[in-house]
């Protein structure tokens, strides 16, 4: 089954929520190639989801947010069959 755009955001970011974690760690967390991690950090860096330090990525405020509100509309379509 494909994974859709939402849900790929969702486990680069559950991958980076505790911090100073190297991109190996993300792409296999994620499971995906090195090239379409690099297309998805470098976008999610630019909408500052993530920030890098030192080659290693951390969530920001808006990076928890965004796990936050994806967990309530999981809930909300699981609670309607939707899933």
């Amino acid at each position: 089954m494909k994974r859709e755009r939402l849900q790929l955001i969702h486990d680069i970011l559950k991958s980076c929520r505790k911090g100073n974690v190297k991109k190996t760690h993300i792409m296999y967390k994620a499971n995906l190639s090195p090239q379409m991690l690099d297309t998805y950090l470098k976008d999610l860096m630019g909408k500052e989801f993530i920030e890098k330090k030192s080659n290693a990525y951390s969530l920001t405020d808006k990076g928890f947010k965004y796990l936050q509100e994806y967990n309530t509309i999981v809930n909300f379509m699981d609670s309607f069959g939707l899933n």
